[in-house]
């Protein structure tokens, strides 16, 4: 049980670098978007950041986990790394390249044919984090967490900083009509541009921050060892590029399939500000997800690794769902995280939830075909899931907008939950205990719908009731699981 505790800390030391961040984002830029720009132009944003995601699975191609299957293999872990980072910089370098030669070409595709300085400015960006990727993976194989957070924080923040001065004091203050230094930098034509620029200069100060870590490694590269690791990533590329079909194809495909009198970049604003306060629970599984990479691996030759990690998926969805109820229960408040213009789509952030949610069940399950070398059928899985995924957007979105979109998330993720449990059995039989994992599911849901059902107006009233209603859930976990918490929390062996 000590071990479920030694993965929580980490997970919440990783949350520093991963939560706080993004956090600050979510506290500090997607208010101020939502608030300094019009519905269009912040669909402009969430449109560009959604081919980040994808550009940036593309090219780690795997690599991060593969680093950390083969750093436990084999003995020279420099030559682990070292191998991964020339890769991975050869392939960034080719790719920064070709979007700088086509430009012109990619942004009269996407539709911004005025403005091919933002398809270099995400190029860039997306060249410069992928190859950051791995340095950031040997923090973590290292347990270097703290290191890991402080450089991340400070990416974060120069982002943030830069954003605010550029998009809000400097225009307010009309600074660059009263100092000459600051009419060469700022052009208020930019506009939108800005987040770009701003994230292109954290992203290069991130990686000088990790400069330290990549050039005190003998850098050489061993192609056998090279050709090992692509063999076993590959197929984790096909999978998370099937995962980012799932996670981001409706952002591209909104703006093509919506019909009628709408403005398909205004319900791209909207879909994207109001799936942005779902990111509690996208903070919390991706910062699990940071601890509990390495952690598998490290625990997979004990004698009851299964028993570990059937116990760590009870206690990952338990603290899931304490999210969803947080988040939904007090929906009043979270929705100010984000300009009024955008609350029409608050119905959809309990969808999301939950659909992140089975999201990171997925993940915890995908253990299986890592630690047995199948990962061919993660590709598997997760292509049905942008099957389903592009199916449900193709079909619903014209007549349901956004609504279809988020439908679709959810569907696809319990679809590969499902799927991969079952084949899972079969070559990676894990003891997960399915009745409590059932409950813990399942009882927030109704008790959000019971809140929904009661539909108290008054503001006090309201917020002392559903703070009870949250409260059942914390003494249902505490009753049923008051042994095994004790010896987590309490017990020391």
């Amino acid at each position: 049980m000590n071990q479920i505790k030694q993965l929580f800390g980490q997970t919440a030391i990783y949350g520093m670098g991963t939560v706080v961040p993004r956090l600050l984002n979510y506290i500090l830029l997607t208010p101020f978007f939502t608030r300094i720009f019009k519905l269009g132009e912040y669909g402009i944003v969430t449109e560009l950041y959604a081919y980040v995601v994808f550009l940036l699975v593309i090219l780690t191609y795997g690599m991060e986990t593969g680093f950390f299957r083969y750093a436990e293999k084999y003995r020279n872990k420099d030559q682990v790394f070292s191998t991964s980072l020339i890769s991975l910089f050869a392939t960034s370098t080719i790719f920064i390249m070709a979007v700088w030669l086509f430009a012109k070409n990619i942004a009269d595709i996407l539709g911004y044919t005025d403005h091919k300085e933002y398809i270099i400015q995400i190029g860039l960006i997306v060249g410069i984090d992928a190859f950051s990727a791995i340095p950031f993976a040997r923090l973590r194989q290292k347990n270097k967490a703290m290191k890991f957070a402080i450089i991340k924080i400070a990416g974060v923040l120069i982002n943030i900083c830069l954003n605010f001065l550029l998009l809000f004091f400097i225009p307010k203050y009309e600074l660059h009509t009263k100092y000459v230094f600051i009419s060469y930098l700022y052009r208020p034509e930019i506009g939108v541009g800005y987040v770009f620029i701003s994230n292109l200069i954290a992203s290069i100060f991130t990686l000088l921050m990790l400069a330290g870590e990549i050039f005190k490694t003998n850098l050489r590269f061993d192609r056998i060892l090279w050709k090992e690791m692509i063999l076993y990533s590959l197929p984790l590329l096909v999978a998370g590029l099937a995962g980012t079909v799932n996670e981001t194809l409706d952002r591209v495909l909104l703006k093509h399939l919506i019909e009628g009198n709408v403005n398909p970049l205004e319900q791209l604003g909207i879909y994207g500000a109001n799936y942005k306060i779902a990111v509690l629970m996208q903070l919390f599984i991706q910062m699990f997800r940071f601890a509990a990479e390495p952690f598998y691996f490290s625990k997979a030759s004990e004698s009851k690794a299964k028993e570990l990690f059937a116990d760590v998926m009870k206690y990952f969805i338990i603290s899931c769902m304490l999210i969803f109820l947080v988040v939904t229960l007090y929906i009043d408040f979270f929705r100010y995280f984000i300009g009024k213009n955008f609350h029409e789509g608050l119905n959809i952030v309990p969808i999301i939830l939950y659909a992140i949610f089975l999201l990171g069940v997925f993940f915890n399950l995908s253990i299986w075909y890592k630690l047995t070398n199948l990962t061919k059928y993660g590709a598997m899985i997760t292509i049905t899931g942008a099957f389903i995924t592009f199916i449900i957007n193709w079909l619903f979105i014209p007549r349901y907008g956004y609504i279809a979109s988020a439908w679709a998330h959810l569907i696809c993720y319990l679809t590969m939950v499902v799927i991969s449990y079952f084949i899972g059995k079969k070559y990676y039989d894990v003891p997960y205990k399915l009745k409590s994992i059932v409950i813990y599911a399942l009882v927030p849901v109704l008790i959000y719908k019971f809140a929904n059902w009661l539909n108290i107006e008054a503001g006090g009233i309201k917020i002392i009731l559903h703070t009870v209603l949250l409260l059942v859930f914390v003494m249902m976990v505490v009753i049923i699981e008051k042994r095994n918490i004790k010896s987590i929390f309490i017990n020391s062996e």
